[in-house]
């Protein structure tokens, strides 16, 4: 599963948060929280949680499955 860089960028501005703050809120290690915002494939969980920490569901910033 991968994020959608452009609507996850723009779900991260519209909160106002910082990256390091979306780390400490999602829970997860640095290096995990950027292969999410690189777009690549991350365990469906690691997307939810970055989802959940930003308050949206995950299929606002899921890429579109194909």
């Amino acid at each position: 599963m991968t994020a959608n860089i452009t609507k996850l960028k723009i779900t991260i501005a519209n909160n106002c948060i910082e990256i390091c703050d979306l780390q400490k809120k999602a829970n997860m290690p640095r290096p995990t929280l950027n292969n999410v915002l690189a777009g690549r494939s991350v365990r469906p969980a690691t997307l939810g949680k970055v989802a959940r920490a930003l308050g949206v569901d995950v299929r606002e910033i899921m890429e579109a499955e194909q």
